[in-house]
């Protein structure tokens, strides 16, 4: 048994029943060991949960990085999008990834950051979005992932949420705040507006 194999099962362990309940003791029991072999690995439930959240987020954090070529508009949707995706990939996935820290992904976090500002974003603004998205993203995220299904005790004219053109709608207003703060002075903020 060794680190990868821990956090592998832990995950299977995750979505077959969910953050409330994983536990050590149920680990363990899954990959038939006594609890205390799995501190060889991990020295608290907190240090697992951290390796669980960062093998959870592979997809994401292994996604092709910006290149100077992209368009920063579309690759600051579509990095929000992958995001997004890699949370509803596991069970209670944004529950897991909340609070995290990204200590293994920096140098990645760095490197958008930089296209961003080479792209014309100011640093902080850039900075700025970049949490904003991310936080955004994870909430959007919580919220789906805790919806129960269409609730009957509401009145009929409220409308079912969709959840993707919720985000979708969310991350573009998002965009345009940014594309505000980035428009040359004395340019047009709303372009579509022009004849």
């Amino acid at each position: 048994m060794n680190r990868e194999t821990v956090v592998a099962e832990a995950l299977d362990l995750l979505d077959e029943v969910g953050l409330e309940t994983v536990s050590t003791r149920r680990l363990a029991k899954r990959l038939g060991v006594e609890q205390p072999s799995l501190y060889y690995h991990f020295r608290t439930k907190k240090d697992l949960l951290a390796a669980m959240a960062a093998a959870a987020m592979a997809p994401h954090t292994t996604a092709p990085l910006p290149t100077p070529k992209d368009d920063w508009h579309e690759w600051f949707l579509e990095n929000s999008r992958s995001f997004r995706r890699t949370l509803l990939q596991r069970r209670d996935g944004a529950r897991l990834h909340a609070g995290s820290t990204p200590a293994g992904d920096l140098d990645r976090i760095r490197h958008k950051m930089n296209f961003l500002v080479a792209s014309g974003v100011p640093e902080k603004d850039a900075q700025m979005a970049m949490l904003a998205a991310g936080r955004y993203t994870v909430g959007c995220v919580l919220e789906e992932q805790a919806d129960a299904g269409p609730n009957e005790d509401l009145p009929a004219d409220v409308p079912v949420l969709d959840h993707e053109a919720a985000f979708e709608a969310g991350l573009a207003l998002i965009l345009g705040g940014l594309l505000q703060r980035t428009a040359p002075t004395g340019s047009t903020a709303h372009p579509e507006s022009e004849h």
